[in-house]
């Protein structure tokens, strides 16, 4: 399998901690582990059914209008509330 260097900026905590748990060897086989793990596998994304659904409403202008008129109603009821505003999801 070919590989590729890739640079990163991460925050110094995150970097002491991977350092810490991690031996130098092993630092690039642990992370392709989670990314292997947390992403999609290839073309995934394009077949899911729900990302298609989402889609499909996004590219509807009726249907988009007629979820903007939505937003308003479902606001109070913590549905959507902005982090941070108080309001409990």
């Amino acid at each position: 399998m070919a590989t590729q260097q890739l640079l990163l900026h991460l925050p110094d905590e995150l970097i002491r901690r991977l350092k810490r748990a991690v031996a130098p060897r092993q630092r690039s086989k642990f992370i392709q582990s989670l990314l292997e793990r947390a992403l999609p596998p290839d073309g995934f994304v394009e077949t899911d059914p729900l990302y298609l659904a989402a889609l499909a409403v996004e590219q509807d202008e009726a249907l988009g209008a007629e979820m903007a008129g939505w937003e308003p109603a479902t606001l109070g009821d913590g549905v959507g509330a902005p982090a941070g505003d108080g309001t409990k999801a």
